[in-house]
């Protein structure tokens, strides 16, 4: 019975891993950010390296998704995303901090 549940759970993060790119797609992440290369902000593979190890990471990216930043990463700010509540903006920096 164990092993089932495991199964099931190793399922169920396959499924939202998988998920989540399509997310960033539908929330228009994807124009000005990719995985591997800068776009017009940076790459989420840079952003998973420059935010690796801090606990606060997923809050202060969350609430960046949701109103927008400055500073971080240059001059072009990054502006707020209203079509993005919180927990998608959650589930979204959670994807992009497991960017290798």
């Amino acid at each position: 019975m164990k092993s089932l549940s495991v199964a099931i759970l190793a399922l169920a993060a396959a499924t939202s891993a998988f998920a989540n790119p399509q997310l960033a797609q539908q929330k228009n992440c994807m124009a000005c950010h990719s995985v591997d290369k800068k776009v017009v902000g940076p790459a989420y593979k840079d952003v998973a390296a420059k935010y690796a190890g801090q606990k606060d990471a997923v809050e202060k990216l969350t609430q960046k998704v949701m109103k927008g930043g400055s500073g971080a990463w240059g001059q072009v700010p990054m502006p707020a995303n209203p079509q993005v509540n919180e927990a998608e903006a959650k589930t979204l920096v959670q994807w992009v901090l497991s960017q290798k």
